[in-house]
């Protein structure tokens, strides 16, 4: 049984249901993908907070806890400057707030590319302190021998291939990557060596479609395409731009509900109603019995 947790209701919001189920394991999520085909699309959403996984749970296969916390929690320009203090105490809260998706924990940036050792002491790390299921790491062929070294010792792996922002500095900005001849034989030599190495799935992000078609046909592992194409095994968005939290998106992003306007909104009426001290009323103060 997955693991649950009881917690006193009367101090804390976070009280996730616990429920006779197994958590999905990475080896389901593997298998998931036969003979090269997937039948039921992986579903993947990001989330970095309990609550957030408690609404998001239940409709997803993969919890991802991106490293992209940088920029949506923290407001840090990048991806880069994101610690693993931060990745464990988000992926800790991501882990309490579920029972039912796979949880998966971005490795940030410096954390994992010096060696193999190194990355296995920040992906044990993680394990250990977050009880995660599986971690992330980007890059290709240059960190096969890394994902193989991590496989071989217990730590399932995720690869990302194609649009790396961790490397938004070498690649010089977010633009979709696979346009020339050459970059493209590369992102597909990237994803077969990770495979190979291992890696239970592989995202790809941002790559023209003809690209992300082929690598999903090239590795026997799933893909989980963002900004690349309907065709990949499966499908993952940073949660808070598929709910219209940002005046900006990219533009592969769905915007499915607009939130930012409904909270906005919603705490103009409270300053309005406090100004005006109509808040609180009856029912939100303590009356003498």
């Amino acid at each position: 049984m997955s693991t649950t947790y009881v917690l006193d209701t009367a101090t804390s919001r976070a009280h996730p249901t616990p429920a006779p189920m197994k958590r999905l394991n990475i080896p389901g999520i593997r298998q998931r993908k036969v003979d090269g085909v997937t039948e039921q699309p992986v579903v993947m959403l990001t989330a970095y907070t309990a609550r957030q996984a408690q609404l998001l749970d239940a409709h997803c296969d993969l919890l991802l806890v991106g490293d992209s916390l940088g920029q949506v929690i923290y407001g840090l320009p990048s991806s880069v400057p994101v610690t693993l203090d931060m990745m464990s105490a988000h992926g800790a809260a991501v882990v309490r707030g579920s029972y039912h998706a796979a949880v998966v924990v971005d490795m940030p940036f410096g954390a994992y590319e010096q060696s193999p050792q190194q990355a296995f002491e920040s992906a044990s790390r993680l394990l250990k302190e977050t009880g995660c299921d599986a971690v992330k790491l980007e890059g290709g062929t240059a960190m096969a021998e890394t994902v193989a070294f991590l496989t071989q010792r217990g730590i399932p792996v995720m690869g990302h291939v194609g649009l790396t922002p961790q490397a938004v500095n070498v690649l010089g900005g977010y633009n979709a990557r696979g346009r020339s001849a050459a970059e493209a034989e590369k992102i597909v030599g990237d994803a077969r060596a990770i495979a190979d190495a291992g890696a239970f799935a592989i995202v790809v992000e941002g790559v023209v479609e003809p690209l992300a078609i082929a690598i999903t046909k090239a590795i026997p592992c799933p893909t989980i395409g963002i900004g690349a194409s309907a065709q990949c095994d499966g499908q993952v968005l940073v949660t808070d731009d598929m709910l219209g939290m940002f005046e900006r998106t990219p533009r592969f992003v769905k915007i499915y509900e607009h939130l930012a306007e409904t909270i906005s909104a919603a705490a103009a009426t409270y300053a309005a109603e406090v100004r005006a001290r109509t808040f609180p009323g009856v029912e939100q103060t303590y009356q003498p019995k």
